[in-house]
């Protein structure tokens, strides 16, 4: 198979959705890989670590398109992209349509085959191409917030840890999912007074064994949620339902009810937040106020560390790209069940329910393409 690895072009996005290892891989397996120029290197990779494993290098974005038949990136396609996908092409990578319409309407008047990282789900619903990023997307959302409590960024001038004599700052972290654990676990490390809230009594009972001291439980209701985040310093919005839109925890008027410069860092913006005023910002331009309130909604926070996290991501997509390329997208699916769950658009046709849902588009079940 003939495997494109073009450079990510949204706002400050320095990850790459293949190592050289990956390509001396494909390469060993009868594949020809091609990798835009450059694509590599905010990630530490340079070309010639491409073409000594076999790879070769594309001048732009236009060759590596042209010729491939699976294009393997790591952010979704944006606007400039949209002309260079054709139809019958394989495009593995996060995509996140259900929060943005104009994104899914593209892909499905491209014809493309879109295989989604963050609805591959396993038997057990573990989503393991999201876990990587979402446990770098937890740990960054309190470094972060951190930052923006600075007096210097507009915030309350409050340290997360506090000091001998000094109470800490108290984070409301809303989902415990792996976002949730992973922010949980560097706020407490930190020092920080700690509440998780989410309404599985299951998961809360799991995160009672393996939390510190430090961090509270509480079921998730409309009550709680407000009482919680009436005293918060910083708030991470970190819940999740597969493939769909985010639901909305926090409304505009809750804001009233918190402490001016308290932080809010909204981990669920890429599938639109789960904060009624959040908007999609960049490392460049991360933060804005509204009601006295810091709002952080970075769409690709794991941009912002791009050796862990490219890393990270592509040990965990690294086999299924493998899989993909080895034995076609349909047989790769039809044997894969966890594969398959990740099937979100074919042949201008939407076969993930959660996007159909979303924007009012007809469903097919992606078994009837996988004969």
């Amino acid at each position: 198979m003939k495997i494109g690895v073009p450079k990510e072009i949204k706002t400050n996005e320095n990850r790459v959705a293949l190592v050289p290892a990956g390509a001396e891989a494909l390469v060993a397996a009868g594949h020809s890989v091609m990798v835009e120029q450059g694509a590599g290197e905010g990630s530490g990779f340079s070309d010639e670590m491409y073409t000594s494993v076999g790879a070769t290098i594309g001048k732009d974005a236009d060759a590596v398109w042209r010729g491939a038949e699976m294009i393997m990136k790591v952010k979704e396609p944006i606007a400039p992209e949209w002309p260079r996908m054709k139809k019958g092409q394989l495009i593995f990578t996060y995509f996140h349509f259900a929060a943005d319409k104009k994104l899914t309407e593209a892909h499905l008047a491209s014809g493309a085959v879109c295989v989604a990282y963050e609805t591959v789900e396993l038997p057990t619903r573990e989503l393991p191409l999201l876990t990587p990023m979402s446990e770098v997307a937890g740990r960054m959302a309190v470094q972060e917030g951190a930052k923006y409590l600075e007096k210097l960024y507009g915030g309350r001038g409050v340290l997360l840890g506090g000091v001998p004599g000094v109470a800490p700052a108290k984070v409301v972290i809303l989902g415990g999912g792996i976002v949730g654990i992973n922010a949980a676990k560097m706020a407490a490390g930190m020092g920080a007074k700690v509440t998780v809230l989410d309404l599985s009594l299951e998961r809360l009972r799991y995160l009672s064994d393996v939390m510190p001291a430090n961090v509270t439980l509480i079921y998730s209701n409309r009550h709680n949620i407000l009482e919680q985040i009436s005293t918060a310093d910083l708030v991470v919005g970190a819940v999740l339902i597969p493939g769909a839109v985010a639901p909305r925890l926090i409304r505009r008027e809750d804001l009233k009810t918190m402490q001016p410069g308290s932080v809010i860092v909204d981990v669920a913006i890429d599938q639109g937040g789960c904060v009624e005023t959040i908007k999609a910002t960049t490392h460049e331009n991360p933060t804005y106020v509204v009601d006295g309130v810091i709002h952080y909604g970075v769409a690709n926070m794991p941009g912002g560390v791009p050796r862990t996290s490219t890393l990270a991501l592509t040990n965990a997509t690294f086999p299924y790209a493998m899989q993909l390329a080895n034995k076609g997208w349909r047989r790769a699916l039809k044997e894969n069940s966890a594969l398959k769950r990740g099937l979100n658009v074919v042949d201008g046709v939407v076969t993930y329910a959660a996007v159909a849902e979303a924007f009012g588009l007809p469903f097919s079940d992606p078994d009837s393409y996988l004969t």
